[in-house]
């Protein structure tokens, strides 16, 4: 009971002013969103997808959002991710597309009808340094042994054409004096899968994102040769481009773009969520594990910055030569294709007229040992593929040239030694100087 007259209003008092604070607190803690998808534009294992995860947690964690699922839509250096996002997701505003300089490349590269021009930019998010690196059990100790290798005898393997790991061996070539077109460069269409060829040995050199990399350089799984950073990075002993004589200074960045079609209370709501994310100390502590630079930013300046940046992109690849030029369907695919139509016409022809020429079979193999011949066909497939990258285009297609006529015919085994070397010979000159297809020297690189 209340012992005086006005202890009834004061108590009712408090209890409204708890049930006040009580309210808004539980209103503070109420999610912006119920759901929020997440769309990374590449096979899991890269730097979208690991972006949309590291975003997922904090969303979720932080509780700005009650659920973010994140979906992987592959392709085409995210242009295939981008197509289906505009054309399935316009107005709908509980969606986010990861983005960034290699779909701008993509985009240019690939000659999409979609661009980027089609979404509603939100913000900018993260900046990362690339790092260069071997495989541990490689011969390349240095940048520097890279750089004295003769172009065509490396294969350099990394994301997306186009995107920033490409332009970042293009830039690295050109700044040594190398034609950046010499550059054989080995496309995947995600950091994973960038990532299991460097550590399979299948391509000469990589280059990926440093967050992808780092746990693997600590590892000893691959040696970090350079870093594309202006200056060392703190606990990470990998010497910068610029300490080996090499000027170039390189940094992707990564952005988060909304449906087309939302209307500006919706895109409001939405670059509000992206500044409230990347405040939370989730988020920082994200930046500081995965070695991301803080780049945000947001509304009309971020809009501007995307369209200065694809400018700059298409510009860029077009100096660099990445067969992105204009010039119609030949251009666009390049001399080989044609090239190799023409000889199958050629051939066609040639066949056609010594059928009519002949009587009987138009072709008369020799008799041969259908097991034997099998086995020496296979040996020479394997010698081929397993060996190709060590010893080069030359020795391991003599060998499969010279093995291949040995199943159906060894009466001549030095007449086809010499055939097979100089086919070989003549198809390495043909690839590598004539249709500009870079193809490794190995062990006659010297003589050549």
């Amino acid at each position: 009971m209340p012992r005086f007259p006005g202890e009834c209003r004061l108590r009712g008092a408090f209890a409204t002013i708890l049930v006040v604070l009580c309210s808004g607190a539980a209103t503070a803690q109420q999610p912006s969103f119920d759901q929020l998808r997440l769309i990374a534009p590449a096979a899991p294992g890269g730097g979208w997808d690991q972006t949309a995860r590291v975003m997922q947690q904090v969303l979720q964690r932080s509780r700005l959002v009650r659920s973010a699922p994140v979906e992987n839509i592959p392709g085409a250096a995210g242009t295939i991710g981008l197509a289906r996002f505009v054309g399935s997701e316009q107005g709908r505003a509980d969606a986010l597309l990861v983005s960034g300089l290699i779909m701008l490349g993509g985009v240019v590269m690939h000659r999409s009808p979609v661009t980027l021009s089609e979404v509603t930019p939100i913000a900018r998010i993260t900046g990362e340094y690339e790092a260069i690196v071997v495989p541990a059990s490689s011969p390349f100790r240095t940048l520097g042994d890279i750089l004295r290798a003769r172009p065509e005898s490396l294969s350099w393997g990394g994301g997306s054409a186009g995107g920033s790991d490409q332009i970042l061996a293009g830039l690295v070539a050109e700044a040594v004096g190398v034609e950046p077109g010499r550059i054989n460069y080995v496309a995947f269409s995600g950091g994973g899968e960038s990532l299991s060829a460097i550590l399979g040995g299948q391509v000469s050199v990589g280059v990926n994102g440093l967050a992808e990399l780092e746990p693997q350089i600590q590892a000893g799984t691959v040696r970090a040769l350079a870093i594309s950073s202006a200056e060392r990075l703190p606990g990470l002993d990998v010497p910068t481009l610029r300490e080996q004589g090499v000027d170039v200074e390189f940094e992707n960045w990564r952005s988060v773009v909304a449906p087309p079609g939302i209307d500006a209370s919706e895109r409001q709501r939405l670059e509000s969520l992206v500044a409230a994310m990347v405040a939370t100390p989730e988020w920082r502590a994200a930046l500081e594990r995965y070695r991301w630079l803080d780049r945000y930013m947001s509304g009309d300046a971020f809009a501007r910055f995307a369209d200065a940046e694809e400018t700059r992109v298409r510009a860029t690849l077009q100096q660099l030569d990445t067969g992105q030029r204009g010039g119609g369907v030949l251009a666009s695919v390049g001399m080989y294709p044609t090239f190799v139509l023409a000889g199958l016409a050629l051939c066609a022809v040639a066949a056609i007229v010594s059928g009519r020429a002949t009587s009987g079979a138009m072709f008369q193999l020799p008799r041969t040992r259908f097991p034997g011949t099998v086995m020496w066909i296979v040996l020479a497939l394997v010698i081929n593929l397993v060996l190709a990258e060590r010893i080069g285009f030359i020795v391991a297609s003599a060998s499969l040239f010279w093995l291949t006529a040995r199943a159906f015919d060894d009466r001549h085994p030095v007449r086809d030694i010499l055939f097979a070397a100089v086919l070989s010979l003549f198809a390495y000159l043909l690839f590598g100087r004539l249709l500009q297809l870079p193809l490794p020297a190995g062990l006659v690189e010297r003589w050549i």
